[in-house]
């Protein structure tokens, strides 16, 4: 059997960058049970509710929904079980560093397989207030606005053919 190679995205959360301002980003791998890789294989996950933790000096994701594994028997994981975070020393000390300060929260952004091992992206994000949406999405439908203008322009002088 082949090793699996690339990135195949298994689940994604579309709303934190809505509801946060990500300031950076951290790629870190996930301590799972068989029938939790399993599940993900399948492709049934749920960020909408995850968020990290820290219990001591490591860094936990919780809220995350991997349904059971429909195969599985008496050795099936709890769905929304606390999982562990693997990552380096150095990268723990600055999430720590950049979490603590007031506002600050570490949200999960996309669950995904990378050359066969499950990863989680994570970010340190702060809360965006309600008129920071309203305009990010007043500024996003400019843009398409614009874009759509730009195009039926070049259509009707004809350089879109």
């Amino acid at each position: 059997m082949a090793k699996e190679q690339g990135r195949k995205v298994v689940a994604s959360n579309k709303k934190a960058r809505h509801d946060y301002l990500i300031e950076d980003t951290f790629e870190a791998g996930l301590v799972l049970m068989g029938t939790e890789v399993k599940s993900l294989r399948e492709g049934r996950a749920s960020l909408i509710d995850g968020y990290a933790a820290w219990r001591g000096d490591e860094l936990w994701l919780e809220g995350v929904h991997i349904p059971e594994y429909v195969n599985g028997n008496w050795t099936n994981h709890t769905p929304r079980r606390r999982r562990k975070l693997l990552l380096h020393r150095d990268e723990l000390s600055k999430i720590m560093r950049k979490s603590s300060e007031t506002g600050h929260t570490i949200v999960p952004l996309q669950l995904y397989f990378k050359d066969g091992r499950a990863k989680v992206e994570i970010a340190i994000a702060k809360g965006k207030k309600q008129y920071d949406k309203r305009h990010a999405l007043r500024e996003r439908q400019d843009t398409r606005d614009t874009q759509r203008a730009l195009s039926q322009a070049r259509r009707a002088s004809g350089e879109g053919r």
